[in-house]
């Protein structure tokens, strides 16, 4: 867009806009807070693209599926359940998952 040009919306497109924008800045700065976790950048993007928290931090880490379940000591059936949001998964699978990722539970349930 060059200096000048205008663009023109309705007001409920305007307003759709700027309620997406804070929720974007509430997810951001949710996802910032200091909390001694660390949250690589690439993540931190595709999360508020709507990527699934182990699906993000396992591409981040170039892990296919199958070498995540490894990793984690899952069958490959459950994790892939869990990572889709078909199943909650339990409290042990999730620290396992948040092991082999290198994170927390929290980080990883934080939608």
């Amino acid at each position: 867009m060059t200096s000048g040009e205008t663009v023109t919306l309705s007001r409920q497109e305007y307003d759709a806009l700027v309620q997406r924008n804070g929720e974007l800045e509430d997810r951001l700065t949710a996802l910032e807070a200091d909390d001694g976790v660390r949250i690589p950048h690439e993540v931190a993007l595709a999360m508020l693209n709507g990527e699934r928290p182990i699906i993000a931090f396992r591409k981040h880490q170039g892990l296919t599926l199958t070498a995540l379940s490894a990793k984690a000591g899952l069958a490959i059936g459950y994790l892939s359940d869990i990572e889709r949001g078909r199943k909650a998964g339990s409290a042990s699978a999730l620290s396992r998952i948040a092991s082999a990722l290198g994170t927390t539970i929290d980080v990883l349930v934080n939608e």
